[in-house]
């Protein structure tokens, strides 16, 4: 790993050494003979000599688990066995080996079996065997340590076709429960997809004759997330393996890394190399079990073909004289849908010279063509990316590796969302004219991140020269500039500002300034958002930007746009009711009822008292009638009974329910935040409507938000005309178009800038 921190190796060592003499002297005491001096080891004569035992022979005292590999951190526990050939009296050394050990507070995993029947666990349990497998003497008779270890490493081997299957199952099962480290706000430092157990996992593997041991940098990476969970455990005080938000700046702390930002890069770092290995090791594994491979080449591309289910280079193909070819490979690799083989990323890693600048046609012809590969392109790139070839390539994407985005809106690192984001582009390549600039527009939109100031902006300024060095064409390049540029315009647009307001859109058809941009954002912004996560991108959103897309294309092709209809089918339906109506289904609420003031705020109220989190919500007026769309989750536990919540709606809208005493006591009940938050922001946009004044609100989720920010406006004496309401993770943003009580946007300065005081007030 690059970049140095503080070791804790040497004091995890210390520490297991310690253990390890003080649980010599209890099993001595144990089998009665007396203490040997300080630091001193078992007396050799106290074992097995021919035929003579002392008083430790029949008996030995094994270490497995974090003990056993001298991995042993401030809170981590004692796994022990204590291996026996049938002595009689082993039930009393056992109460006087493990009683001192649980009256010293020390968390202990303990059995006691011979080695028969250890062998016969082992056969049986994974983590058994996988403990046995890496187990260390301690005390006692160092031959029976030997036996059960190599009567469970032989049965291992016998049985490794079954074993490893059980193997890959297990970690599969992990991964699926505790996700992948790199990526992770939160990651659990042993359980996590290239944690702790994977290196463990991997070992297993070696000790089977299956697979290599892991090399180097997965030792080294290995070793960083040792000191990482031991700077965990100094400052929780206790053996955890999750890191979370919250200890994360003082764990950086304890390793001499400047912040939390710095810690979790590094953490990117070592997961994913570890990751990268594991899956490496299993397609070795898969290769065994599923027999021989076919033989023969099957041509790929110039230079390339298929062997063995991997694709390698071509008998005569040079890297050193072809300096595309490691893209030409690459991109017949993800197009096949196979693996690069290790030796072959190895050579093009170390031979292939810098490609040209500009870059020849094919060069950028590859690139897109592996781009293109969809899904399959995300591990071939990931190979290019742990072989060091695509900082190389793109010496701006070392600025954005493995950076963390520290934001539980996002899933993946910068440099993982933006191949993501690439992968989920290639589905949308025939609905654009220019597929190959959609493809580049993907992968580099986020580039900024690397940056400092607004990454839209210096992205955009990167991405320029990124294109030139490509050998875009002038146009190209530009077409690549505006679209980094403005890659959140659509999204940010469509769920934050009025669509029916004239301005709004007239100033996206400004900055878009052609069809051919607009339909390369379009499908930016689905890639985008399904590459971010689950809560940037749903259906709502999906609905808003393609309403909007239309009606800036209309305005681009000279035409007015077809006005949209006021109500749909079924809020038409609700509203022949007359004093206003409610449907709940699932996780929609809608609300259509004659347009008045506090409407919107009252029934958010409703839904925060019965525990429902708006995520996102809607608010326009047809005519006299007033149209509120919520798209709602609840709070924890099961929802609410629709039918309840439709009552109190109903009864909210004929003013029959004081949902403000409700609030207050819902409020009391709930417990005070304990990490601390971001301070609340509220702006008022400038220039983003001609007939209401646009007020931006910034703040961290809680119950009861949408009814404070809608109670502060009624105090200033403002009707909101139009609202879009979104909770991105923990984050709202909020977006109100408001107006005095004739209808008119706030011009004066002294009310614009109370209006912001009552709904910071609101929300503190």
């Amino acid at each position: 790993m690059r970049g140095e921190t503080r070791s804790y190796a040497a004091a995890r060592r210390e520490r297991a050494a310690d253990v390890d003499r003080w649980l010599t002297d209890l099993l001595r005491t144990a089998c009665g003979t007396p203490y040997g001096r300080p630091g001193k080891g078992p007396d050799p004569r106290d074992g097995r000599n021919g035929d003579e035992r002392g008083p430790l022979g029949g008996v030995a005292l094994v270490a497995v688990g974090s003990l056993g590999r001298s991995e042993l951190a401030p809170g981590s526990d004692l796994d022990l066995v204590l291996l026996h050939d049938g002595r009689d009296d082993i039930a009393r050394v056992a109460d006087r080996v493990w009683y001192p050990v649980w009256d010293s507070g020390v968390r202990l995993d303990h059995s006691v079996r011979t080695v028969e029947e250890a062998a016969k666990v082992a056969r049986e349990d994974l983590k058994a065997v996988l403990g046995l497998i890496q187990a260390r003497h301690v005390a006692g008779d160092p031959e029976l340590t030997r036996a059960a270890r190599e009567t469970v490493l032989s049965e291992w081997r016998a049985d490794s076709r079954r074993r490893l299957g059980e193997l890959r199952e297990a970690a599969d099962r992990r991964t699926e429960t505790s996700g992948e480290l790199a990526f992770l706000l939160e990651p659990d430092l042993r359980d996590a997809h290239g944690g702790l157990r994977d290196v463990q996992a991997m070992q297993a593997v070696a000790a089977a004759w299956v697979a290599s041991a892991p090399g180097p940098r997965v030792r080294e990476a290995y070793e960083l997330l040792l000191d990482v969970r031991h700077g965990l455990h100094l400052v929780t005080a206790r053996g955890t393996d999750r890191l979370v938000l919250q200890e994360q700046d003082a764990v950086a702390g304890m390793l001499g890394l400047l912040d939390a930002e710095a810690l979790m890069r590094r953490l990117a770092e070592a997961g994913r190399t570890i990751a990268h290995a594991f899956d490496g090791t299993w397609r070795t594994v898969d290769r065994l079990l599923s027999g021989p491979a076919p033989r023969g080449r099957r041509p790929l591309a110039d230079g390339v073909v298929e062997h063995g289910g991997e694709v390698v280079l071509a008998r005569g193909a040079d890297p050193r004289k072809d300096p595309v070819l490691v893209l030409r490979a690459a991109a017949a690799a993800a197009e096949a849908g196979l693996p690069l083989a290790p030796a072959t990323v190895a050579a093009l890693a170390s031979q292939s010279p810098p490609l040209p600048v500009p870059w020849p046609d094919e060069a950028r012809d590859a690139l897109v063509a592996l781009l293109g590969a969809g899904r399959a392109a995300v591990p071939v790139w990931e190979e290019l990316d742990q072989a060091g070839v695509l900082v190389r390539l793109l010496p701006d994407w070392e600025r954005v590796r493995h950076r963390p985005q520290r934001n539980p809106v996002h899933r993946y690192t910068v440099d993982r969302h933006l191949i993501e984001t690439a992968a989920g582009a290639a589905a949308s390549t025939r609905e654009v004219s220019r597929p190959d600039l959609l493809l580049i527009c993907a992968l580099l939109h986020d580039i900024g991140k690397g940056y400092p100031g607004d990454h839209s902006d210096t992205g955009a300024v990167v991405a320029r020269d990124i294109g030139a060095r490509m050998g875009l064409p002038p146009a190209d390049v530009e077409i690549l500039e505006r679209v980094v540029r403005h890659h959140l315009l659509l999204p940010e647009t469509a769920t934050r500002r009025d669509l029916d307001d004239p301005v709004t859109i007239s100033r996206v058809a400004e900055a878009v300034g052609s069809r051919e941009v607009l339909e390369l954002l379009a499908a930016l912004a689905v890639a985008d958002g399904n590459a971010t996560g689950p809560a940037a991108w749903n259906a709502w959103k999906a609905s808003l930007v393609t309403d909007l897309v239309r009606r800036v294309r209309s305005v681009l092709s000279g035409t007015p746009p077809r006005p949209a209809p006021s109500l749909s089918a079924g809020q038409a339906a609700l509203a022949r009711h007359g004093g206003g109506a409610v449907r709940v289904n699932g996780g929609s609420v809608t609300v259509v009822a004659p347009d008045r003031s506090g409407l919107l705020w009252s029934a958010a109220g409703v839904l925060a008292a019965h525990r429902m989190v708006v995520r996102a919500a809607s608010a326009a007026s047809a005519g006299s009638t007033a149209v509120i769309e919520f798209s709602v989750v609840p709070e924890y536990g099961s929802p609410p009974d629709p039918a309840t919540l439709e009552a109190d709606l109903r009864l909210v809208l004929a003013g029959r329910l004081d949902i403000e005493e409700r609030l207050a006591r819902r409020t009391r009940s709930l417990r005070p935040a304990r990490v601390p938050v971001a301070p609340p922001r509220v702006t008022l946009v400038d220039d983003a409507s001609t007939t209401a004044t646009v007020v931006e609100v910034r703040a961290h989720d809680r119950p009861g938000l949408l009814w404070r920010i809608g109670r502060a406006f009624g105090e200033c004496g403002l009707d909101v005309r139009a609202a879009r309401v979104e909770t991105l993770g923990a984050e709202a943003v909020d977006v109100f178009y408001v107006v005095d009580r004739a209808g008119r946007p706030l011009t004066d300065r002294t009310q614009r800038a109370q209006v912001r005081d009552q709904v910071l007030s609101a929300l503190r």
